[in-house]
């Protein structure tokens, strides 16, 4: 099957979600390993107060996607230029972690442990409630005593992070680069809404949802924006070892759990890339209603960015299912 046909095929949940009003509009794109790439919008940016359509141009809060198209490479690479060891304490970059209690866990606490979620971190804690000053933020995740738990997916580990990351760079997360067509805020013309935010106040359109990530004034597990031309820029990179270097992209599929490899996820029992991807697939999504993923073997990625929050997290848009039905005819072609 063609790639287009592919494509035609692969867009019918994404068209259907939109039709029936569990979604405001989307945007999916397919590259191959050659650089051939089809992409399409659906629906709206933004329903309410106003409607704005989606375009292939729309600029997206991509979420979680953050911690796999900018903390990991950024990790990666400073792994690979000797900055630092993946197996060595994240006070190694942050000496004052955890420092009132020298004997703590959490400074034993390893850079491939946070980038493979296997420390003892909760998965989620509401940061933003605790302060509005980012730099008093910061001293809190890095000074709290935090209770151990069973290893779970934790922005905490990606916070983290992001401070070794700014540490190391010398300067605030969003004084960094964040990577070609990328950026740490949109235009609100040109940006998918996100959601009527009760904290703030207002809808949310080009600047962060992660409320713990506008708290910190940037951090590495949310944050970053894009498009769909940006996103796929990044994908097709890392099929042809442009993006990343051949170490780095060893180590994004290589496995540290049955569901994790460094930074991103692959394939397991109800994962979003659906029930056909091959072994060397490696995949991550955001909350926001992004997703990517890149089968090595096939040499071909796709993304699927949707406006899912839009206006409200609390409503049942059938994200999961729309990313595994996209995933299962991609595959399926």
């Amino acid at each position: 099957m063609s790639l287009e046909a592919i494509f035609d095929h692969a867009f019918v949940p994404l068209a259907d979600a939109v039709a029936t009003g569990r979604i405001p509009g989307g945007v999916l794109g397919i590259v191959d390993a050659s650089g051939q790439r089809i992409t399409r919008a659906t629906g709206l940016a933004q329903r309410i107060p106003i409607e704005r359509k989606m375009t292939e141009t729309t600029w997206f809060d991509l979420a979680s996607l953050t911690k796999v198209l900018f903390t990991t490479p950024r990790i990666l690479a400073l792994a690979g230029q000797g900055a630092i060891d993946l197996d060595a304490p994240i006070t190694s970059a942050i000496p004052d972690f955890a420092q009132q209690n020298l004997e703590s866990w959490q400074r034993k606490v390893t850079f491939r442990q946070c980038l493979g979620h296997q420390t003892a971190f909760p998965g989620i804690f509401p940061l933003y409630t605790y302060g509005s000053d980012p730099n008093l933020l910061r001293h809190f995740v890095l000074q709290r005593d935090w209770s151990a738990g069973p290893a779970v997916y934790s922005d905490i580990n990606f916070i983290l992070l992001g401070i070794a990351i700014e540490r190391l760079a010398g300067r605030p997360m969003r004084q960094i680069d964040p990577g070609s067509g990328f950026a740490w805020s949109a235009d609100p013309e040109g940006a998918a809404a996100t959601e009527d935010d009760p904290w703030r106040g207002r809808m949310l359109v080009g600047e962060v949802h992660d409320e713990n990530c506008a708290a910190l004034a940037g951090a590495g597990h949310a944050g970053l924006f894009g498009q769909i031309a940006s996103v796929l820029d990044f994908a097709h990179g890392a099929l042809n070892g442009t993006t990343v270097s051949p170490a780095a992209a060893a180590l994004m599929r290589a496995p540290l759990s049955a569901r994790r490899t460094h930074g991103w996820e692959r394939p397991h029992e109800g994962w979003s890339g659906g029930g056909y991807c091959t072994p060397e697939t490696i995949g991550h999504t955001g909350f926001t209603g992004t997703g990517l993923w890149i089968d090595f073997a096939r040499g071909r990625a796709w993304t699927l960015l949707t406006n899912r929050v839009h206006p409200t997290r609390h409503f049942d848009s059938g994200i999961f299912a729309l990313r595994r039905a996209v995933g299962d005819r991609v595959n399926q072609g």
